[in-house]
């Protein structure tokens, strides 16, 4: 109990930036979903194409995770917004008991309290059919191709993340990176799932909408896929090359998880 009031006390900047992060993400998907695939919307009406549609909402998605990645305020908590991300780095014990817990619950506040705000705003475009709160579920092909998809996604996600974040010359694009592959999900993974990888992005559309099909999977492949792919990486390159629990750890930031303001490369910031 000690050490959970202490790293409240500590550490509630990082934790309410987290919950910060998905919900502008979550705002963001309200947004443009609703722009994109409302029926009335100008928008909708003028680009008809389902696949262009993704690729408009695929940039959208893909640039806000950026901006959240490289804003101060996501470098400074690391920007994990998604539980898969942070029970990885747990895994691979590079963020603390107490911090990951907290991550966690303050990202599913976050994302939730996101969709709550759009609900607010935008009304039944965005809360009736069919942009349904932008929910995630399976696309026309059923639940198995959704589950193989959602963890591919997440494979090849954490996979690029353990690897870019801990090189030298990459590190700075590990964020561009990851928003590169996101806009790639929506284009070509969310026939099959929705393009969720992030539990509480499907918990945060999930909970006001009443819509849980097939929510287990939405936990089960985001989360295994990311293990996966750590596991992959300490049997390939090993635990000592995995320095911080931070997408993109930039020196000028307090680190939680390896030390206030203490760069892994730049010893001589002590």
């Amino acid at each position: 109990m000690n050490k959970m009031i202490l790293a409240l006390k500590r550490h509630w900047p990082e934790y309410l930036i987290e919950a910060w992060g998905l919900g502008v993400f979550m705002v963001a998907a309200g947004v443009v979903g609703t722009v994109l695939f409302y029926p009335q919307s100008p928008i909708h009406q003028t680009i008809t194409n389902p696949w262009m549609q993704r690729v408009v909402m695929g940039l959208g998605m893909g640039l806000t995770a950026m901006a959240i990645m490289y804003s101060p305020w996501g470098k400074r908590s690391g920007a994990h917004i998604n539980p898969a991300v942070t029970l990885t780095f747990y895994r691979l014990n590079k963020i603390a008991g107490w911090d990951a817990f907290f991550y966690i619950i303050f990202q599913f506040i976050g994302g939730f309290l996101g969709v709550v705000i759009v609900a607010l705003l935008l009304r039944d475009p965005f809360t009736q059919a069919p942009v349904d709160y932008v929910v995630t579920v399976p696309g026309r092909l059923g639940v198995l191709p959704a589950l193989l998809g959602e963890y591919l996604i997440a494979v090849i996600m954490m996979g690029m993340v353990l690897y870019t974040s801990n090189q030298p010359k990459l590190e700075r694009l590990t964020p561009f990176f990851a928003g590169c592959l996101i806009v790639s999900y929506v284009i070509f993974e969310s026939p099959l799932s929705g393009f969720g990888m992030n539990p509480a992005r499907t918990v945060a559309s999930a909970l006001p909408s009443g819509i849980w099909t097939a929510i287990w999977l939405y936990f089960v492949a985001p989360i295994a896929g990311m293990l996966t792919a750590a596991e992959l990486y300490l049997q390939m390159i090993g635990h000592r090359n995995i320095f911080c629990a931070k997408l993109y750890h930039d020196p000028l930031y307090r680190c939680i998880h390896c030390g206030h303001l203490i760069h892994w490369r730049r010893p001589h910031l002590r």
